[in-house]
Parts: structure tokens; C-alpha cells; sequence
């Protein structure tokens, strides 16, 4: 059994090319960003685990570390699932023949949605359910978390303007593929 051959990405000089999507650029940067979260946050600054706030579960004792290296590993499996969603989501544009994204269109996506990560993970985590802050060895963490929130409101706004200047310079070159990307 053959497949039929993948179509190619398409160059602005097709006038048949629909704009790229949009999805897998905030995709990767989720992942991305869980992937920063966890590797830097968690294990080589060890700030923070992903249940260290959680009664029953500190990370002074060996069960405690334990179930939080569990955790840790849960999400880190989550988070590759994100970039594994964005690279098929990815492919599947390039099948369908949609233009390729410029450097800025598809980094301002990544950082967008690494921001939307440290927002959602931010709230989530450190505010609502409180199973740990982002340094949960001061006294005083609010104001850390409120940093995080900031850093990820900032990723969010200068993604999305780096992304929309791409995307105007996209449609610049290319006219036609001018419609709202998926």
C-alpha cells in the first residue's frame, strides 16, 4: 500500500496558498514553556515541585520528594504532549498546502503561548488550587507568583505584536492569503 506523495509547503508566489495556521505556534510554546517551567523551575533551580504546597507531600522528606518527582514527571509527560500536538498540527499544514510562517508570525505565536502557559499554570496552581508557588521556600510568595503572572502577561502582549507583524508582512507578499489563519 502507497501513499500519495505529501504536498509541499507552498512560497507566497502561489496564488493559491491559504495563510498559515496559527495553532501550532501556540502549541509549541505551551509546551515549550511547561518544558522551561519544569526543567529550570523544578529541577535545576528546585524552587518548586508540582505538589511541594500540598499537605503530606514535602519536600524535605524522601516519600515527599518521591511523590514530587512523580508529579514533576506527570507534567513533563503533559507537556510533551503539547509539542507533539503541534509538531502533527504542523505537518498537517504543510499537507494542506498552507503558506509557511514567517520567523516573526510563528516565534510571536511561541512566546504568546508560552505566556498563555504561565498564566493558566500561574492561576491554576499558585492561586486557586495552591498546590505550590513559584519559590515556595520564602516567607512571602505572592509576590513571586504575581512576577510569574506579569512575565506571562508580558510573553503574551509581545508575542501577539511580533506574530501580527509577521502577519501583516505575510499578507504584504502575498495578497490573497490574507484570511484569518486557522
Amino acid at each position: 500500500m502507497t501513499s500519495a506523495p505529501a504536498t509541499p509547503a507552498r512560497t507566497t508566489a502561489d496564488p493559491d496558498a491559504r495563510p498559515p495556521t496559527k495553532a501550532f505556534g501556540l502549541l509549541y510554546g505551551i509546551g515549550f514553556g511547561g518544558f522551561v517551567d519544569g526543567i529550570v523551575l523544578h529541577q535545576i533551580l528546585q524552587w518548586h515541585h508540582m505538589v511541594s504546597d500540598v499537605d503530606g507531600y514535602p519536600t524535605t522528606t524522601v516519600a515527599g520528594l518521591e511523590a514530587n518527582t512523580l508529579a514533576d514527571g506527570f507534567f513533563h509527560v503533559a507537556t510533551w504532549l503539547f509539542l507533539l500536538a503541534a509538531s502533527l498540527l504542523a505537518i498537517r499544514a504543510w499537507q494542506q498546502g498552507r503558506l509557511a510562517p514567517t520567523w516573526r508570525f510563528h516565534l510571536g505565536l511561541v512566546a504568546a503561548g508560552w505566556g498563555i502557559f504561565n498564566l493558566v499554570e500561574g492561576l491554576i496552581n499558585h492561586q486557586i488550587l495552591g498546590v505550590h508557588h513559584l519559590r515556595d521556600d520564602l516567607g512571602a510568595p505572592l509576590s513571586w507568583d504575581l512576577g510569574f503572572l506579569a512575565f506571562g502577561v508580558l510573553l503574551v502582549v509581545g508575542g501577539m505584536l511580533v506574530h501580527r507583524n509577521g502577519a501583516r508582512a505575510l499578507a504584504a507578499r502575498h495578497p490573497r492569503g490574507r484570511g484569518t489563519p486557522a
